[in-house]
C-alpha cells in the first residue's frame, strides 16, 4: 500500500511513518507517496505541520480515535445469498452489550442461539471507530475502521464468516449525517461540511457545497467497503432526514445505486423521521424503518402520549399505521421496540419493564405476524430483565460534561427528571445495559422465549401477503395464509388461530 489521501487546500502534506517523517507530492486535490508499506504498519499524515492524524480512510485505529492509523490487507469476503427483505426477519444487537465479553468474537458463540430463535438476519449497530472503549456507536470518526474494543477488521470479518456459516445474514447500521466531535480531524483535510445547513449534532456533513464530490466519493466508497471487503449483507442509514443535499442526484440515489451495482442482493434500509416513500420510489433504496408503527404501538400498550408519543394512543391510530397507502409493506421495516427507543429513555427501559406479558404478546404477534419487515431488538425475545440505557466514554472532560447536561435537556418533552438518568459516562451505565443469557432458564422468561419461537416459525412458514381487518375501531385481525391474529383493542386480548 502506497498512501494517498485527499488535502485539497494544504500547502504541504507529510507520511509520518518508523519514526520519520518523508514528504508527499501533490497530484490535483490529492497528495501522494512513494512509501511502501504492508499489513500491520503505523501511519500518519501531517497537514501543514499539524498532526501526525489518523488517514481519513484508516482500515484500522489499533489505539484509538487519536492514534496513527494501521495497515490492514483487505480480501474480498466469500460469497452470501441473503434473504430478501421480504423474508427477512432481523434481529438487532450491540456488540458491546450482547455478551459479557462484548466483543466480535463473543457475540459469535452466541449466534447458534439467534439460529434456534428462527431470525434470517442480524443488524449490528454501528462499529467504526468512536472514542473510547464503550458507546452506542453514533458517533463515529473513523468510517473505515472497525472499533477495536471489539476485535477490530480481524473480529468484524470472522463474525461476519460466522453469521453466514450459519446461513445469517449481516446488516450494519453506518452514520453518513455527522460525525462525532472526538477524534474527528477531518476539517483538518478538506471540507467535509459545510455551514450551509446545520444538524443537532452541528456543521451538516458536505454533500453539496465547494468539494463534496470528494466528500460524496468517501461515503459511498464507506458503504461499498462494509459490503464487499467484510461481506455485509445490507446497510441500515442513520437519519437521513439530516442528510442535507440540494444535488441533482441526491447522495441517497447515488449510494444505492453504486450498492446495487456491486451486487443487487445487497440491501439499503434508512431511517428517516417520518414515513418517506420518495426514498424508495425516486432514490431506489430497498426498504425504510417504520417509527410511525412503533408510536402507535407503544403509546396504545402503555398509554405514553407525552413527547413525540402526543397524538397517538387511540385504536384508531394504531388500526391507521397497520394500513399504509402507496408502499410495499414489506419494504417497511417494524418494530415494537429499538436501541433508541429503549435507549433514549430515562432509564433504558424495555416494553417488559412498562407492560405486563398479555401486552408484550400482543406487540410481538403484530410485529412478527405483520405485514412489514419485523426486527426485534437483543434480549426482546425473552423480556430481558436488563434495561438498555444510553453510555459514552468520552476522554474528553468538557464533552463528558455537555453529554450528562445535554441528555435531561434532550428529553425534557417527556417529563424526566435529571435524577432519573444514570450518567452515561459510568462504566455501571455500560454493565448493567449487558444482557443475562443465563435468565432465559427462568419461567417468565422461557415461556416469552418459547412464544416468539412459535410467533417466527409461523411467519416462516407461512411468507405470503398478510390481510389486515379492521371489523371495528376497537379490533384488529390479520390473516397471514393458513394463521389468523385477532386483536381486540378494548380489552386487550390476544387469539391465535388456524
Amino acid at each position: 500500500m502506497r498512501p494517498k489521501v485527499w488535502a485539497p487546500d494544504a500547502a504541504a502534506v507529510e507520511l509520518e511513518h518508523g519514526g520519520g517523517r518523508a514528504a508527499m507530492r501533490r497530484e490535483g486535490e490529492w497528495w501522494h507517496s512513494d512509501v511502501e508499506l504492508t499489513a500491520g504498519d503505523r501511519y500518519g499524515f501531517v497537514v501543514d505541520g499539524q498532526g501526525p492524524m489518523p488517514d481519513p480512510r484508516s482500515a484500522s485505529q489499533p489505539d484509538g480515535v487519536h492514534a496513527t492509523s494501521a495497515v490492514v490487507d483487505r480480501d474480498p469476503s466469500p460469497p452470501f445469498a441473503p434473504p430478501s427483505l421480504r423474508d427477512s426477519i432481523v434481529y438487532e444487537l450491540h456488540v458491546g452489550t450482547f455478551t459479557d465479553a462484548g466483543t466480535f468474537a463473543g457475540a459469535v458463540e452466541r449466534l447458534d442461539d439467534l439460529v434456534d430463535l428462527g431470525v434470517t438476519t442480524v443488524e449490528v449497530m454501528p462499529v467504526a471507530e468512536f472514542p473510547g472503549d464503550r458507546g452506542w456507536g453514533y458517533d463515529g470518526v473513523d468510517l473505515f475502521a472497525p472499533h477495536h474494543a471489539y476485535g477490530g477488521p480481524e473480529g468484524l470479518r470472522t463474525f461476519v464468516d460466522a453469521c453466514h456459516q450459519r446461513g445469517l445474514a449481516v446488516m450494519l447500521d453506518v452514520v453518513y449525517n455527522h460525525l462525532g466531535p472526538d477524534g474527528n480531524y477531518l476539517s483538518a483535510f478538506g471540507p467535509y461540511f459545510t455551514d450551509r445547513y446545520k444538524t443537532p449534532w452541528g456543521s451538516a456533513v458536505n454533500l453539496d457545497d465547494r468539494g463534496s464530490h470528494e466528500v460524496r466519493a468517501f461515503i459511498v466508497d464507506n458503504a461499498l467497503m462494509w459490503l464487499r471487503d467484510y461481506g455485509c449483507d445490507g446497510l441500515r442509514l442513520d437519519a437521513v432526514h439530516a442528510l442535507h443535499d440540494q444535488s441533482r442526484t441526491h447522495l441517497l440515489a447515488e449510494l444505492a445505486a453504486a450498492v446495487h451495482e456491486l451486487d443487487g442482493d445487497k440491501l439499503v434500509v434508512a431511517e428517516h423521521e417520518t414515513l418517506e416513500p420518495r426514498l424508495l420510489t425516486d432514490y431506489g433504496l430497498d426498504g425504510q424503518w417504520y417509527d410511525h408503527f412503533h408510536h402507535a404501538l407503544h403509546s396504545f400498550l402503555t398509554g405514553e402520549t407525552s413527547g413525540y408519543y402526543a397524538g397517538y394512543g387511540s385504536p384508531a391510530r394504531l388500526t391507521d399505521a397497520l394500513s399504509v397507502a402507496g408502499v410495499a409493506s414489506e419494504r417497511l421495516v417494524a418494530f415494537a421496540q429499538n436501541h433508541d427507543q429503549i435507549g433514549n429513555r430515562a432509564r433504558g427501559e424495555r416494553l417488559c419493564h412498562l407492560v405486563d406479558d398479555a401486552r408484550q404478546r400482543i406487540a410481538a404477534a403484530l410485529i412478527v405476524l405483520g405485514p412489514f419487515t419485523p426486527l426485534l431488538f437483543m434480549g426482546e425475545e425473552w423480556s430481558a430483565s436488563t434495561p438498555f440505557c444510553y453510555f459514552t466514554d468520552h476522554q474528553d472532560p468538557e464533552l463528558a460534561r455537555a453529554v450528562r447536561d445535554g441528555r435531561p435537556r434532550e428529553f425534557a418533552a417527556f417529563g424526566w427528571k435529571p435524577d432519573e438518568i444514570p450518567d452515561p459516562q459510568a462504566a455501571a451505565t455500560f454493565e448493567t445495559s449487558k444482557l443475562r443469557w443465563e435468565e432465559r432458564e427462568k419461567p417468565r422468561h422461557a415461556g416469552m422465549l418459547d412464544f416468539y419461537r412459535e410467533l417466527i416459525a409461523l411467519r416462516r412458514s407461512n411468507p405470503g401477503p398478510v390481510e389486515v381487518r379492521t371489523p371495528d375501531a376497537n379490533r384488529v385481525e390479520m390473516h397471514r395464509g393458513d394463521v389468523t391474529v385477532r386483536v381486540d383493542l378494548a380489552n386487550a386480548t390476544l387469539q391465535l388461530g388456524s
